[in-house]
């Protein structure tokens, strides 16, 4: 059975407006995890996203929410696909995501680790990242704890404001 678009709106318009549910000043867009958006032969949308890290929590919510969305503007059949490679790095988040993340009082992450074409190194020992406070601009920071509200996030301090603030960690 073919499908019968009944929007002329184009789906990759609308699936750019769709927020991510834990980091909610952000499109998924913005985060980088929205990898494709095009009609298949048949009408159906298809959208490619890709999970920050492996067991994202937020996966369900974040189809879910695209389908929503494409569902209201229109569009008949949707398929979500999760893709996972190449892995998603914190590199993909936007110049406008790491601008929405500062004024929303979070610090942006810094360059991914660069990585080769083999496994990732596992290291045991503390992990040392850095981040400059988002609301006084002071590179002075600590850890606090390296997991936040979400574990691709870490709360750190500033030394100098003494005002916390969460830290999207480097992937």
């Amino acid at each position: 059975m073919v499908n019968v678009m009944t929007t002329t709106l184009d789906p990759r318009s609308v699936a750019v407006t769709v927020t991510d549910p834990e980091l909610p000043m952000l499109t998924l867009d913005d985060l980088g995890v929205l990898r494709d958006v095009r009609t298949a032969d048949d009408g159906t949308v298809v959208v490619e996203i890709t999970p920050t890290y492996s067991g994202c929590p937020a996966m369900g919510t974040m189809r879910a929410d695209l389908v929503h969305a494409l569902h209201a503007a229109g569009f008949g059949d949707v398929d979500v696909r999760t893709v996972l490679s190449p892995p998603w790095s914190t590199d993909w988040i936007t110049a406008e995501g790491r601008r929405k993340l500062r004024e929303a009082g979070i610090a942006p992450p810094g360059p991914a680790p660069v990585r080769d074409a083999g496994p990732l190194p596992l290291s045991l020992g503390p992990t040392r990242r850095t981040a400059s406070c988002p609301l006084c601009g002071s590179p002075d920071t600590e850890e606090i704890s390296e997991f936040s509200a979400t574990a691709c996030k870490a709360l750190r301090r500033c030394r100098a404001c003494r005002e916390p603030f969460e830290h999207v960690k480097e992937i």
